[in-house]
């Protein structure tokens, strides 16, 4: 009976701290400093529904800018690759990244190669995250992290998420300023265990998600 209540006790703190890593909004310690000032962003919806940190200056009209400069999405800081996540892999991701976000802000605003008067400058990258490759600890650093989905199986393999960390900025050409930020979390598909190998494909629909945000963004 002492053994059974302990073997539940065990349970309930586990799934409880598996439950407390699985976050949906990134955590101020995967912060890359690509953004260099993380201050003022909060959690907030996206109109999709989708929980992102942001942050727009008080004084940003969107009526004010005519034009958009597009800054290929990069990856910060630069890749490692893994057996389970190939540089052939990461660099999908990101050719898709840029793919699907630059259409989506042609959208928005007329795009230009030049940074003039009443243009906003788009910078995004890929940003550097751990990677959970033995129990909970994590321990390399890459763009795309796998971390603990389940506990173990009676198979004795663990499900794990995928997960891409996005973090972008829209910048007055004319003051060189900040006017929107953005930190971003999203869900490839998951896994099956440690050895399965990620495609560019399982983490598409991040992508995706993100591409329809930007076109569905409202702002004053």
């Amino acid at each position: 009976m002492k053994k059974t209540k302990l073997m539940q006790a065990a349970l309930i703190t586990g799934a409880l701290f598996l439950a407390g890593c699985t976050n949906h909004v990134t955590q101020k310690e995967k912060f890359s400093g690509f953004l260099g000032d993380y201050s003022n962003l909060t959690e907030v919806k996206t109109a999709s529904g989708n929980p992102v940190l942001r942050w727009i200056d008080p004084s940003f009209k969107k009526a004010n800018y005519s034009y958009l400069k597009y800054e290929p999405i990069t990856f910060y800081p630069e890749p490692k690759p893994t057996p389970q996540i190939s540089k052939e892999t990461l660099q999908g991701v990101l050719d898709y990244a840029n793919s699907r976000l630059k259409p989506a802000m042609a959208d928005r605003l007329q795009l230009t190669d030049h940074a003039g008067p009443r243009t906003l400058i788009f910078r995004g990258a890929i940003t550097g995250v751990n990677t959970s490759a033995e129990g909970l600890q994590f321990y390399e650093v890459i763009p795309v992290a796998l971390v603990i989905a389940s506990a173990e199986t009676a198979s004795g393999h663990r499900t794990r998420d995928t997960e891409v960390y996005f973090e972008g900025e829209l910048i007055d050409a004319s003051t060189g300023k900040p006017v929107i930020k953005v930190v971003r979390k999203g869900f490839g598909k998951q896994v099956s265990n440690d050895t399965q190998k990620v495609t560019a494909n399982d983490l598409k629909v991040v992508i995706d998600g993100l591409a329809n945000d930007t076109k569905l963004f409202q702002s004053n």
